[in-house]
């Protein structure tokens, strides 16, 4: 009897020693494509679409590798740090996407599980934010108005969803999209108000 439950211990050692060591290999490349996303958001921000794509591109790759690496491990694969390292590549392929004026890429081309990409779409909608921000201070209402109408976009999609949190937790996404989507619209009123006093004083001004 216990030279039997050695060799079933035994085994398992094995078992677990390999997925550790994997867990670790994965781990790195993870942190790897939370980088680069990070290092493709801040470009595209910048305005430096050709850094971004060769940061996007960077990412892709360990984004491949790590599908590659948990391939017989599917219970590390969908764990949060994957997951994390998925919902950043998304968020920053979905801005790229919106930036160079291209489609969206579905979870598909990007090589992420389908509930990763949702909860990347939740954050997307705070980098347009971001991006909104950026066009108010250059003084380009236009664009702002516009990235302005693709959260409302964007959010109208992903409010559609309802999911328990065991399969995938967007109620949490919907909620921040949704405090974004309404700070933007104040924005967005208290800019077009002060432009028409603008327009207003100069057309005084113009007239004295």
């Amino acid at each position: 009897m216990d030279s039997e439950i050695e060799g079933i211990i035994e085994a398992i050692r094995r078992t677990l020693d390999e997925k550790d060591s994997l867990r670790e290999e994965a781990l790195k490349v993870a942190r790897e494509i939370v980088r680069l996303s990070g290092d493709t958001v801040k470009a595209l921000h910048r305005g430096d679409l050709s850094l971004a794509r060769e940061r996007w591109e960077e990412a892709r790759k360990r984004v491949l590798k790590l599908r590659e690496i948990l391939e017989k491990h599917l219970d590390l694969y969908y764990s949060g740090y994957v997951q994390t390292a998925h919902q950043e590549f998304v968020e920053a392929s979905l801005l790229m996407s919106y930036i160079m004026g291209k489609p969206y890429p579905w979870p598909s081309d990007l090589g992420v599980p389908e509930a990763d990409y949702v909860l990347g779409v939740g954050d997307f909608i705070g980098e347009l934010r971001r991006y909104f921000l950026h066009r108010l201070l250059e003084g380009d209402l236009e664009s702002a108005e516009r990235a302005y109408r693709e959260m409302e976009r964007v959010y109208s999609a992903l409010i559609t969803l309802e999911y328990p949190k065991g399969l995938v937790n967007v109620r949490q996404k919907q909620d921040q999209a949704r405090y974004a989507l309404e700070r933007t619209l104040e924005d967005l009123t208290r800019a077009r108000l002060n432009r028409s006093l603008e327009e207003k004083l100069e057309k005084a001004l113009k007239n004295d």
